[in-house]
């Protein structure tokens, strides 16, 4: 027995002894360098002149601006809602609402107006001016910038306190807009670990909201035609996510960021999908990529809702009498709406659900920027934020020249006009 024991503490003393040697066996078959070296470096695509850069970054601004006003009177409703007080949505109406701090900020706005998602696009934008497109920026910069935005509304509502109601109202909102993400922003700009770790399991309830994807198509359009650097800035910037929330804010800006790449098909923008995966995701244990699961759900829901080849008169009359879409299409599309029923989350600001309902619409419509947008709005659910992603995507592909020039135009003067924000002013300021 002792002899057996030996033997045994004799042959590890050798294989420790030739592990840490000089000299080292080496495999006869060679070892696949994996995963490949990601290059950081940004590369501008010489094919996209300045002019067709500003086109397309000035497309993706107005067109995430005509998704989030096409879903913002009936944000959050259900599409039978929708049917019953407003018929078939194709363009914009009046937003008789409540001004709130994630939807319109007054009351009752004209046809155009926008809610928090495009008033994020103008905060990044406020960020990112003057900056060279492709130049990495620091998470910590934008979190104190955040937090500076919002310490300078809590200053305005302190100037607004008088006996004097409305202006302290409109004050408080803009304040408010930014109070949840201050609550993260300010432990992370000050490198509270703790602090941040707790405040982001707490923001919007712990829910896996679609925070980063509000502002990732500008930061696609910000490294144009190059979706892994858009991707890793995004996911960086990315602080407000939990879990696959963040890798799909990654996709989103990747998606817009081919979606800016001159000539890109379809097909090429929609691969980053399945292609674009730096941190790894796909390799988790146990789950994958979920959001390669989304994907792959979102072409099945189109695939099987195609298939119908026979007009529907029952799923018609659901869309009314105002819906100018062919017969077939509309008995198409309410199939494809009741196969995404059944994925639905608890709440409609999901970002797996945004992202899910997002490439649905895309992959439906084929690039068709009017009925891409239509899918999106009569869903319902969050389809001011679907609207936004799903505009920002095609409208980056198109350009601001192809897109829809009533909706553009009204977008743009609107949004100027009636909420201060300059959609051109700010494409000029990032394509200088």
């Amino acid at each position: 027995m002792r002899l057996h024991l030996g033997l045994i503490f004799l042959g590890f003393s050798v294989f420790f002894a030739c592990s840490n040697g000089k000299e080292k066996t080496t495999s006869i078959i060679p070892t696949p360098i994996w995963p490949p070296a990601v290059e950081k470096n940004f590369v501008w695509d010489t094919a996209l002149t300045k002019e067709a850069y500003t086109d397309k970054l000035l497309g993706a601004l107005v067109g995430s601006a005509i998704g989030d006003a096409m879903g913002a009177p009936t944000e959050m409703w259900h599409r039978d809602r929708i049917r019953a007080e407003w018929g078939y949505i194709e363009g914009f109406d009046e937003v008789i609402r409540s001004g709130d701090a994630e939807g319109p900020w007054e009351d009752n706005l004209p046809p155009g107006s926008t809610t928090d998602d495009t008033r994020w696009k103008y905060l990044l934008g406020q960020f990112l001016a003057k900056k060279t497109p492709g130049t990495a920026q620091s998470a910590k910069a934008f979190a104190q910038f955040i937090d500076q935005t919002y310490a300078a509304e809590v200053n305005q509502v302190k100037d607004a306190i008088s006996l004097d109601p409305e202006p302290l109202e409109v004050s408080i909102r803009h304040m408010a807009f930014l109070q949840e993400w201050a609550k993260v922003a300010r432990p992370y700009a000050n490198n509270d670990l703790e602090g941040y770790s707790k405040a982001l399991a707490k923001f919007y309830g712990g829910e896996m909201s679609c925070a980063g994807m509000l502002y990732a198509p500008l930061l696609g359009a910000f490294f144009p035609a190059q979706p892994i650097q858009a991707y890793q800035q995004a996911y960086n910037l990315g602080i407000f996510d939990i879990g696959y929330a963040r890798d799909i804010t990654g996709l989103t800006a990747a998606l817009v960021s081919q979606a800016m790449q001159p000539g890109a098909s379809l097909e090429k923008i929609l691969s980053v999908c399945r292609t674009v995966d730096p941190e790894r995701y796909a390799n988790s244990r146990l789950v994958g990529r979920i959001a390669q699961n989304i994907f792959n759900t979102a072409k099945n829901i189109v695939f099987t809702a195609k298939q119908l080849d026979q007009a529907n008169p029952k799923a018609v009359r659901l869309f009314g009498n105002t819906a100018k879409r062919d017969a077939l299409y509309l008995t198409q599309v309410n199939k494809a709406y009741l196969l995404l029923d059944e994925k639905l989350q608890d709440i409609p600001f999901h970002a797996g659900e945004i992202h899910l309902i997002n490439l649905t619409a895309i992959i439906f419509s084929e690039g068709d920027f009017q009925k891409a947008l239509e899918f999106v709005a009569n869903y319902g659910r969050d389809n001011d934020t679907v609207g936004a992603v799903t505009g920002a995507i095609l409208g980056a592909w198109l350009g601001y020249k192809a897109l829809p020039p009533a909706l553009a135009k009204k977008a743009l003067a609107v949004n100027k006009k009636t909420l201060g924000i300059d959609l051109e002013k700010i494409a000029l300021d990032l394509a200088h």
